[in-house]
């Protein structure tokens, strides 16, 4: 049942927006691990080294210039599941110890507007060793309006003026997810784009995915002088629009450049975004561009308008950098507002090194092929693909079928490969409901290698984390590991748990048969 007539909006205030954060606030974090909101191109190994690169490129210029007595604050705004905070976290580690340089301290903050996920970050137990060591810290953020930071962790408040390094910010699907507003540029005139939503009932449907699904969105058109008049903050960026585009529907992104004025204000020295999203910067690209289109996936997203961003920086002083090839899938932007931002050279060549060069969005495009050629791949391309995507365990769960049934043909080589793999995949893995259980795949794989201490050890993990896994087949290869490695009483313990749910079971009755004779 829709309503008989759709009311009007100023897009900025529509209730898609009420609707949106509705949504994150009833879902918190089963957004994400719902398969529901997308995560992984934003979350994945690979583009945690390209943001690790980067801060510790600022971390070496800031050491450069003797800037080492005071912490820098690295902030993730919508930091989701926690899942790139926990590998970018991990790497940024991996290189600082590695370097054995002198490097100033840094403290990672993750944010969100919902304070379910802030607490459900703090409690995850993958986060716990970053807590210990003094480096991570979770503050509820609302880009619309706070203008300071209260940490959870240290019981810090951080308020204009209080930091006194640049803060590093990490924006991903940050902007197309807050308020903005829409304008049309027509025979050099800037129009405001009204909406007109017709949606379900609230009294009949009131789940916000609901809502967003049904609705009905149409757009009125009304003259909007003050976005040309001399006081409007943006109105060199409004000027250009008029005069070179027609017939154009753009997303302006006055929220999200006010958010990071705030941002600005808590440090003296300025920041560093780093940034990811569906979003142009390129001003061609808006050219005769149809009205916004919503992305729905339980929640939405439209397409980001970084070249308003990147303009708007610009103008104030900032150095900023997007690939000079065309995204496909994921741009992502690099802005240094900082003082003599060109002296910031290792942020800069980090940037050309792990995006520029290749990315982010090149590697998912590969991936995206490769997890349809699996089948047809050896291990000489599955294992090197493997490498460059940081060891993945998403890759790994894809993969795990493929490289079981080459383990008979494997050498030694590829097989210690694969070993050296699983570990390091496990070391930095963050664990998530539903996303298959990557300590059972790893188990597997090991004990079709042999390697019985190792697969012991990943197929208990298995049981402990999931009682679904206590089946017979597990259990007997459990009983075998302890076999081969001369654990007696572990080997019976394993062998009967089989019988017991599977009595005829041929091959658990030969072993406890062996141990009987002896």
């Amino acid at each position: 049942m829709m309503q008989n007539e759709g009311q009007r909006f100023r897009f900025s205030e529509a209730p898609v927006w009420e609707w949106q954060r509705a949504y994150y606030e009833q879902k918190g974090l089963h957004a994400w691990t719902e398969n529901q909101v997308p995560q992984y191109i934003t979350s994945n190994p690979m583009i945690a080294t390209a943001y690790a690169e980067m801060i510790f490129g600022l971390l070496q210029d800031l050491a450069g210039k003797g800037k080492t007595a005071e912490t820098v604050t690295i902030l993730e705004l919508g930091a989701g599941v926690g899942r790139l905070a926990h590998q970018i976290l991990f790497k940024l580690s991996e290189l600082k110890d590695f370097a054995g340089v002198e490097l100033p301290a840094f403290r990672y903050v993750m944010t969100d507007l919902v304070e379910d996920n802030v607490l459900g970050w703090r409690d995850h137990p993958s986060m716990q060793p970053f807590i210990d060591q003094g480096i991570l810290d979770f503050a509820r953020f609302d880009a619309v309006q706070d203008t300071e930071l209260n940490l959870v962790v240290s019981g810090t408040m951080i308020r204009p003026g209080d930091l006194k390094q640049p803060m590093l910010l990490i924006a991903n699907y940050f902007f197309d997810s807050i308020p903005q507003e829409l304008i049309y540029v027509g025979e050099g005139e800037i129009y405001e784009c009204d909406v007109n939503i017709q949606s379900p009932e609230p009294s009949l449907q009131s789940e916000p995915a609901v809502l967003l699904e049904n609705m009905t969105l149409s757009y009125q058109y009304r003259r909007a002088p003050e976005y040309s008049a001399e006081n409007y903050p943006y109105q060199d960026l409004i000027a250009l629009y008029r005069k070179e585009l027609e017939d154009s529907h753009i997303l302006f992104p006055a929220m999200g450049l006010s958010c990071l004025e705030r941002l600005n204000n808590l440090s003296e020295c300025g920041y560093v975004l780093i940034t990811a999203d569906k979003g142009d910067h390129r001003l061609d690209n808006w050219k005769f561009a149809e009205p916004p289109e919503f992305v729905l996936h339980g929640s939405f997203s439209l397409t980001a308008n970084y070249h308003a961003i990147q303009y708007v920086l610009e103008q104030q002083g900032a150095h900023t950098r997007f690939t000079t090839h065309h995204y496909k899938d994921l741009n992502v932007g690099c802005m240094l507002m900082v003082d003599e931002p060109l002296g910031y050279v290792n942020t800069r060549l980090a940037y050309h090194r792990f995006v520029e060069r290749f990315g982010p969005d090149d590697f998912f495009s590969m991936k995206e092929w490769m997890d349809h050629q699996v089948e047809r791949m050896d291990l000489k391309q599955i294992l090197p693909f493997w490498r460059l995507g940081g060891y993945d365990a998403e890759f790994l769960i894809h993969c795990a079928n493929r490289i079981s049934s080459l383990l008979p043909d494997a050498s030694d080589e590829e097989m210690l490969d694969i070993q050296s793999g699983i570990h390091i995949m496990w070391s930095s893995y963050y664990v998530m409901e539903q996303r298959g259980d990557v300590a059972f795949l790893a188990g597997q794989l090991l004990y079709g290698m042999y390697m019985y201490e190792d697969a012991k050890r990943f197929l208990e993990m298995s049981l402990d984390a999931d009682s679904k896994k206590q089946n017979s087949a597990v259990l007997y290869d459990l009983a075998v590991c302890c076999y081969e490695l001369e654990l007696e009483e572990e080997t019976l313990a394993y062998t009967r748990k089989v019988l017991a749910l599977e009595p005829d079971h041929e091959e658990a009755m030969d072993l406890l048969k062996g141990f009987e004779c002896i």
